[in-house]
């Protein structure tokens, strides 16, 4: 259904690489009976396209002693969305930014490395944003399911 346009051949490339993404062109190429210059070649297209955007190692928050890590919903005013949503974007304890449907127009995800940084975040970053008409923060507990990109 999602990759609906793609052939079938890159599709059984992009499987591979969501299972493994430090798959080497020589494995995926036995796999999917192709040799590792080609499938170089169509990862290199994938990339191109924006298919393929990044290949990533990702790091459990809740591993390392002391993280915290929390969800904010933030609302704004609608001609104050994009500077607070460009204020957010720069500050490196905010890991991802969704704009949505509903009151928050804003889902913002943050890491800190303590509960004193997140604190900061709030109190000097958050608090101080443009045009906010409401926030919530929600302390993440614990992790259940998180699936990252897309799975087939």
């Amino acid at each position: 259904m999602f990759m609906d346009g793609l052939d079938e051949l890159d599709q059984k490339i992009v499987k591979l690489l969501i299972r493994n993404a430090r798959i080497s062109y020589s494995d995926i190429g036995q796999q999917v009976g192709i040799s590792r210059v080609a499938v170089k070649m169509r990862v290199q297209a994938l990339e191109q396209k924006g298919i393929i955007e990044e290949y990533t190692t990702i790091i459990n928050p809740q591993k390392i002693s002391g993280a915290v890590s929390c969800y904010f919903e933030i609302e704004t005013a609608p001609d104050s969305l994009m500077e607070v949503a460009e204020q957010l974007r720069q500050n490196n304890t905010i890991t991802q930014i969704y704009r949505v449907t509903g009151r928050s127009k804003l889902h913002v995800h943050a890491v800190a490395s303590s509960n004193e940084e997140m604190e900061g975040l709030i109190y000097e970053t958050i608090d101080k944003l443009p045009g906010v008409i409401h926030c919530s923060c929600n302390v993440i507990l614990s992790r259940i399911k998180d699936i990252k990109g897309l799975r087939l």
